[in-house]
């Protein structure tokens, strides 16, 4: 399939600069893997669909180089990366470090600040419920992604949450990859679930397990992942 069969309109904002709007266009399909491993960017199409000269098309797709979703071959192509084992398995480490510290803040917080976030995270865990019947992949993504981030702001590292997800392309794919896999969805709402549970009684030792076990999950299945798309990925 050609790749503009796989681009929606796309609404610019004429406040905001484009390069910006394309890069989080192009990033947020190519994580969701709507654009596939080695399919093929071309650039002069890219602003012919986008009503947009060619030079944020190709400030876009440097950007996308720098978070390692395409791989520039100059005067040649421009094509969506494969997953790289090795940089998922780097970027799961920093999150994990960052958020056993984060929790451990969480916990810590005064009586007022920890019953607000407690709240917040019902909320969210609320919504991922609701992703699940029918089950939404998508929208459930991107409520596991307002969890995590909400932790990260209300620890006071909201920056590091913007910091990881630029870093996380590689394993936010091999997510994608693994969130079909029966009952992976249902379990990433009971993680969540388990880590609320804990961070409610400012239990830290139990928050930091059940954070273990939920972001280790997708990690446990690369080997499988890799034989079922071995085309896609990098070992």
């Amino acid at each position: 399939m050609h790749v503009l069969e796989k681009l929606p309109a796309l609404k610019l904002d004429r406040y905001r600069q484009s390069a910006p709007q394309v890069f989080e266009a192009l990033r947020g399909l190519i994580i969701s893997l709507e654009l596939e491993p080695g399919m093929v960017l071309p650039r002069a199409e890219l602003a012919e669909h986008y009503g947009l000269s060619q030079t944020p098309i190709r400030d876009a797709l440097m950007r996308l180089a720098e978070d390692g979703l395409v791989d520039i071959y100059p005067q040649h192509a421009t094509v969506v990366s494969r997953i790289d084992i090795a940089s998922a398995l780097e970027v799961h480490f920093l999150r994990r470090s960052l958020e056993l510290e984060i929790l451990k803040t969480l916990c810590d917080l005064p009586d007022a600040e920890h019953a607000a976030l407690i709240e917040k995270l019902k909320a969210h865990l609320r919504t991922q419920h609701a992703c699940l019947e029918p089950l939404d992949y998508s929208a459930l993504a991107h409520a596991d992604e307002a969890f995590h981030k909400e932790m990260y702001v209300t620890a006071g590292v909201g920056n590091l949450w913007e910091l990881v997800c630029q870093r996380s392309g590689q394993i936010d794919r091999l997510r994608r990859l693994n969130l079909p896999a029966q009952g992976k969805a249902q379990a990433i709402v009971k993680d969540h679930g388990a880590i609320l549970d804990a961070l409610s009684k400012k239990d830290k030792a139990s928050a930091e397990a059940a954070l273990r076990v939920h972001l280790g999950g997708t990690l446990s299945f690369v080997k499988e992942i890799h034989s079922l798309h071995p085309e896609w990925v990098k070992a």
